[in-house]
C-alpha cells in the first residue's frame, strides 16, 4: 500500500476518540489498598496518534468535551503538549448527574499479580460525538488527510458514535484517504447490539486500507474462526495466526495490510512481544522476543501508531512492523499509556536490543 505523499494534505493522521483520565497506583501497588494515585490523561485512539505526533507529522483528534470542566481543560492542555491539534465541541454538563469524561481506574500489577482494571464510564461524553458537529468536506476535501484512524472502541461506545465512525469512514473513502480500523472487541459494549455492530464493523472493514485485531477480534467483530489452537510450539502458533490472517483477507479483498500483535505473559514484568504482518501478498513476522514492562496499557497502541507511521513515511514493508514492535515496546516503557518517542533512532534503537547509554 502506498500513501499518496505528493498530494497536498494538511492532516497525516486523523483519530476521532473519547477522553477521559486513568487514575493508576504509585509503585505498582493494587487500587484497593494505595491512598496515593498517578492522575494522565488517555485514550486508546490517543495512544495510537501519539508516535505520529512527537515525530513531527500534523495529527488531529475528532472528540468532544465538558463545559468548563477542569478535566476537559486538563485534556485540551495533554493534548496541545503532545503536539496534536483538536476539534470538538463542548457540552454543557447539566448538572452533576450529567456529563463527564470517563475514568480509567487500573494498577499496573507487578510480578506474578496481573493488573486489574476498572472503567467507570457512566455519563461518559464521548458516547455524544455526532457527525452534525464536524465538517467532514472541509476536513477530507478541503484540508486532505493522508490517514484516518478508526477504533472499535468508539466504533462501539453508542449507537451515536457508531454512525460517527461509519459516516467517518464513508467521507474518507469519497475523499480518498487511506482508513486503518483497529477492531478492540469488547464484550460489555456489544451486549445486546451484536447485529447491529457486526453490521457497522464488516461495513468500515469492508473499505478500510489497514485492519488490525488479535484473534479475538476477528472471530468476535467479523465472525472469522480464530487460529488453530492444536499446535502449541512457536512455529505451530505463528502458521495457526497466518491462516486466520488469511481467511480474514479472503473475507475483506479490498484491504491491504492486516496486522496482529503476538504476546506471551511470563510474568506481568516480563513479556515476549511478536507481530505478524501481512502486506499485499508478502508475510511479515517477528518472533516473539523478550521485553520488559513497566505497564502494559497501551503496548497493543503504541504497535499500530509505529505502524502507521512508518507506513505514512513511505517506507519499505519490511520495516514497519518492525518500527511498529519497536513503538509498542517502547510504550510499555513508560507509566503513561501512550508512548513519547525522542526522535527515531530511539526506536530503531530498541528494534535493535541497544539499550547502551547515549551521551
Amino acid at each position: 500500500m502506498k500513501i499518496d505523499l505528493k498530494k497536498d494534505f494538511k492532516w497525516s493522521l486523523v483519530v476521532p476518540t473519547s477522553m477521559g483520565v486513568r487514575i493508576t497506583p504509585v509503585d505498582g501497588q493494587p487500587v484497593h489498598c494505595s491512598d496515593l494515585f498517578h492522575l494522565h490523561v488517555t485514550s486508546a485512539e490517543t495512544n495510537v496518534a501519539s508516535i505520529s505526533s512527537y515525530l513531527g507529522l500534523p495529527v488531529k483528534v475528532l472528540t468532544t468535551f465538558v463545559k468548563e470542566s477542569p478535566v476537559a481543560r486538563m485534556i485540551k492542555d495533554n493534548l496541545a503538549g503532545r503536539h496534536m491539534s483538536f476539534e470538538g465541541v463542548d457540552v454543557e454538563q447539566g448538572g452533576p448527574w450529567g456529563y463527564r469524561h470517563q475514568f480509567n481506574i487500573a494498577d499496573s500489577g507487578y510480578g506474578s499479580r496481573g493488573p486489574r482494571v476498572h472503567n467507570d464510564r457512566a455519563g461518559e461524553v464521548g458516547r455524544t460525538l455526532n457527525v452534525r458537529d464536524f465538517d467532514l468536506d472541509r476536513l477530507f476535501g478541503k484540508e486532505g488527510v493522508q490517514v484516518l484512524h478508526l477504533s472499535g472502541l468508539i466504533g462501539a461506545l453508542s449507537p451515536e458514535t457508531s454512525n460517527f465512525c461509519l459516516e467517518l469512514a464513508r467521507a474518507a473513502r469519497k475523499y480518498d484517504t487511506r482508513i486503518s480500523f483497529d477492531l478492540n472487541y469488547r464484550a460489555s459494549f456489544w451486549k445486546n447490539r451484536e447485529k447491529e455492530l457486526a453490521a457497522a464493523f464488516k461495513e468500515i472493514a469492508g473499505i478500510a486500507d489497514i485492519l488490525v485485531g488479535n484473534e479475538e477480534d476477528f472471530q468476535l467483530c467479523l465472525g472469522i474462526p480464530g487460529p488453530d489452537e492444536g499446535g502449541r510450539d512457536l512455529t505451530s502458533k505463528i502458521d495457526s495466526f497466518k491462516e486466520m490472517i488469511s481467511r480474514v483477507k479472503k473475507a475483506f479483498p479490498g484491504c491491504s495490510v492486516f496486522a496482529t500483535t503476538l504476546r506471551q505473559v511470563i510474568n506481568v514484568n516480563e513479556h515476549l512481544w511478536g507481530a505478524i504482518m501481512l502486506e499485499g501478498d508478502t508475510w511479515h513476522v517477528v518472533e516473539p522476543r523478550e521485553i520488559q514492562v513497566l505497564d502494559r496499557i497501551g503496548g497493543g497502541d503504541g504497535f499500530v501508531g509505529g505502524l502507521l507511521y512508518a507506513i505514512l513515511k513511505a517506507w519499505e514493508p519490511g520495516k514497519w512492523i518492525q518500527f511498529g514492535w519497536a513503538t509498542g515496546a517502547l510504550a510499555t516503557s513508560v507509566l503513561t499509556d501512550y508512548a513519547q518517542p525522542a526522535d527515531e533512532e530511539q526506536v530503531w534503537s530498541i528494534w535493535k536490543g541497544n539499550a547502551r547509554v547515549r551521551r
